[in-house]
């Protein structure tokens, strides 16, 4: 059994928060430590049993993709190691591996949402409107069809517990000022095209994905929180993708299939997850992360 981290306890850093997944104490004024835990959310509600090696994979995930994406945008990741911001090595040696030193940025209210595949809420959009958020759509489209180009949909940010919603382009102005909001807009474009064009070619397809932007003391855009992992997207299996059908996947829509079989109204508390789900779910996290980065261990 892999190691198993719910809630991160380090005492020799100041806690801020701890989100739906990631646990985040300060490093001075200018650094963050972000722990990635095993917890799991679904449908904004944290579920109460965690995905052992979940937060590990996501970070090395997260941590392929930043290096991959430095040459469109700078992201968040700081040149610090661990050990120096954690010397003692029993607290080190419960979040190693699944713990990234980070500038602190100030984040922008804004959900980077990007959907290449007519699928989830997108799909219940269409067949009730015609359009995705506001966006017009060929007539005809069938469940997890491929869209003409890629779309995006932002949403505002949920607190803990909360709901994100889904907004306009405008509102995004309206937030952001434009030039940031068509700034964010366009590099999340790119950014999707560029890493679906990859994962093809090993047999994934990002049906959808989400970004988080901060801005850095110049007002330039960064690239934070976590990028294109099995929690921030919608991962399929190539081999498995038929038209017509919601396809099979790697990352926790399998655990929210499941969920939608239970008789549970989607607020807290979550129900717990069976044997059987946490162990497969577990599986399918690994098997994203060995498809995109060869990694075998």
């Amino acid at each position: 059994m892999l190691d198993t981290l719910y809630e991160s306890r380090i005492d020799s850093l100041p806690l801020l928060a701890r989100g739906k997944v990631r646990d985040i104490y300060a490093v001075g004024d200018e650094h963050l430590l972000i722990v990635t835990t095993d917890r799991l959310s679904a449908f904004d509600v944290v579920l109460p049993d965690p995905i052992p090696g979940k937060g590990a994979v996501l970070t090395a995930v997260a941590n392929f993709w930043f290096e991959r994406t430095r040459h469109l945008v700078p992201n968040h990741l700081a040149e610090i190691p661990l050990a120096t911001v954690l010397p003692d090595a029993q607290e080190r040696a419960q979040v190693e591996g699944r713990a990234i030193v980070v500038h602190k940025l100030k984040a922008l209210p804004v959900e980077a949402i990007v959907r290449g595949y007519l699928i989830g809420s997108g799909w219940k959009d269409y067949q009730a409107s015609g359009a995705v958020c506001g966006i017009r759509l060929p007539a005809g489209l069938q469940l997890a069809e491929q869209l003409p180009e890629p779309i995006y949909t932002p949403s505002t940010k949920a607190e803990v517990g909360g709901h994100d919603e889904n907004v306009d382009f405008s509102r995004t102005e309206t937030l952001l000022g434009a030039d940031i909001a068509a700034q964010v807009r366009e590099l999340s474009l790119t950014i999707y095209r560029e890493a679906a064009a990859y994962a093809l070619q090993r047999g994934i397809i990002i049906a959808d994905t989400k970004f988080e932007f901060g801005l850095d003391k110049s007002g330039g855009l960064v690239l934070i929180d976590e990028v294109l992992t099995p929690d921030s997207s919608r991962f399929w299996p190539q081999s498995d993708y038929r038209v017509g059908i919601s396809p099979p996947s790697f990352d926790k829509q399998f655990v929210r299939d499941y969920l939608e079989t239970l008789d549970w109204d989607k607020t807290p508390p979550g129900p717990s997850l069976p044997d059987r789900i946490i162990r497969q779910t577990a599986e399918k996290y690994r098997e994203a992360l060995q498809r995109l980065t060869d990694f075998s261990g």
